[in-house]
């Protein structure tokens, strides 16, 4: 597996990003369902200056790629990070944080952030955090699967938590990792 700058991808390959939009992000509700949607997306990141993305492929095909979204003169927000299903588990959005990791640091960039949506992974999911959000996220804890144990292996601390994001008791958890 390689990563390539976004701007050097081919048309297959913009249409395998949009395709990893919609089947990676199926289960969240405000993420892309059709086809149409994640290719508008895809677009952003070659019409948008503050926006930069990376892609991992394989074999000529585009497996998984993250973006960035530039937040201020020393922030990024990473957003997104999609990795085909049958490519997960194989250290390849490991390998892509690396790389928007290292190309942060030639912009420039303090730190990168990123909220992870809460659908059932955590002790948070369900919960009516009110009225002391910041004790319970102190006892923040996986109960399943959930893509924040990722980013905290990676040296991402968890900064955060935005109740209610994604509905009643469907939070959004920040994360940041200074570069």
């Amino acid at each position: 597996m390689e990563t390539i700058p976004f701007e050097t991808t081919s048309l297959t390959q913009r249409e395998d990003a949009a395709a990893n939009l919609v089947a990676v992000l199926a289960h969240v509700p405000s993420a892309w369902k059709k086809m149409e949607d994640a290719q508008a997306e895809v677009v952003t990141f070659f019409q948008n200056p503050e926006r930069l993305a990376i892609g991992a492929v394989e074999k000529g095909r585009l497996v998984g790629w993250i973006g960035s979204i530039r937040q201020s003169a020393h922030a990024w927000e990473l957003h997104p990070l999609v990795v085909n299903p049958a490519h997960q588990g194989r250290g390849c959005g490991a390998h892509l944080v690396a790389a928007l990791k290292e190309a942060a640091r030639r912009a420039g960039i303090c730190t990168i952030w990123l909220g992870t949506d809460d659908f059932g992974g955590t002790t948070l999911f369900g919960k009516d955090v009110y009225p002391d959000v910041l004790e319970h996220l102190r006892r923040l804890e996986p109960v399943g699967s959930h893509p924040f144990t990722f980013y905290r292996r990676l040296g991402y601390a968890v900064v955060g938590v935005l109740p209610d994001a994604d509905g009643p008791g469907k939070p959004d958890i920040l994360m940041t990792k200074r570069l």
